[in-house]
């Protein structure tokens, strides 16, 4: 395992850090609790020393899990990093963003983009709590509320920093002119944004800024929710509830199997799986801070973190480059 400081900040992360969206069971068909706790012992046994989470991830499951999985542990050994911003509980009165529809068990539950001083103070008390600790190494914004200055929302963030219960800030699904309005109020640690070999956007501007003003990158997504394993294109069935049935129809399916197939042989000849190479090429990208990888059990867990085993050759890199430059 590699570890990373995060931007201008003393704080290091695992190259490979555990995301822990899935676990919380809304929106991925379910989960179950011993694989998911399972999936975290497993992670920090292989090296991976940081966790990503939310309080939206299965509304508040996924931190309770966490602050279970960790009980006992030593916690200076353990970097956790959560969100704020996304409210589904009535609790910001009509204010903020309306974001989507969740629906959990049936029943559709409004979400919405939050991020005034007073919520953000009272989403970190209970994250703390779920979590089973006195503070959080990387408080990021979920997603930009419109309904909020950003200087507020930073101006709490450096306020929590002061306190002590949290360690440094950052931001997720930030512009680059969103990151220019807050530096003038905080130097943010990071920016969390979806990035893949299928989603390269990010580097026509966030990469290059972030090279410049040493803000830390932090990708989700780089297997496009399970896509680029290539398991979807063998035997592999979604549940009906599994949100991936409609975001896979974004791609032009046939073009990544045929990607995936040329692709392969690398991975083979490593004696590694797709899903190894494909996140060993996403943390050798410029300005990639760490890469979150899901885990819905110790199994997947151990092959994320054993990707950083792989060494990719300058040659091999240009082989996926070309080939993504197919798609």
């Amino acid at each position: 395992m590699e570890y990373r400081k995060l931007g201008n900040t003393a704080l290091e992360l695992s190259a490979i850090t555990h995301g822990a969206f899935a676990i919380g069971g809304n929106m991925w068909g379910g989960n179950e609790k011993k694989d998911s706790i399972d999936s975290i012992h497993a992670s920090l046994d292989h090296g991976v020393t940081s966790i990503d989470t939310a309080p939206f991830y299965g509304f508040g499951l996924s931190e309770q899990m966490i602050g279970e999985a960790i009980k006992g542990k030593d916690r200076s050994k353990i970097q956790l990093l959560t969100k704020f911003g996304l409210v589904w509980d009535g609790s910001n009165q009509g204010k903020g963003e309306f974001f989507f529809d969740a629906e959990e068990n049936g029943t559709k539950i409004p979400v919405y983009k939050f991020a005034s001083k007073a919520n953000i103070i009272k989403e970190v008390e209970e994250s703390l709590k779920r979590l089973g600790t006195d503070y959080i190494d990387l408080l990021q914004l979920h997603w930009p509320d419109s309904t909020t200055s950003i200087s507020e929302t930073m101006e709490a963030l450096d306020l929590l920093i002061q306190q002590g219960k949290i360690r440094t800030a950052g931001v997720s699904n930030y512009s680059v002119d969103q990151l220019k309005e807050a530096s003038g109020t905080l130097k943010l640690a990071s920016n969390q944004v979806s990035y893949s070999m299928l989603n390269r956007a990010i580097e026509n501007d966030l990469v290059p800024y972030s090279l410049e003003t040493n803000t830390g990158i932090i990708v989700y997504s780089p297997m496009e929710r399970g896509l680029l394993t290539g398991k979807y294109f063998k035997e592999s069935k979604l549940k009906d509830n599994d949100h991936r049935n409609g975001y896979f129809s974004q791609f032009d399916l046939d073009k990544v199997k045929s990607f995936l197939e040329a692709i392969e042989p690398i991975a083979q000849s490593k004696g590694a799986t797709l899903s190894q190479l494909v996140l060993r090429w996403t943390t050798l990208q410029p300005a990639i801070s760490v890469v979150l990888a899901g885990a819905r059990n110790a199994a997947q867990a151990i092959a994320n973190a054993q990707a950083m085993n792989i060494t990719i050759t300058p040659g091999e890199l240009q082989l996926i480059n070309d080939e993504l430059s197919k798609l």
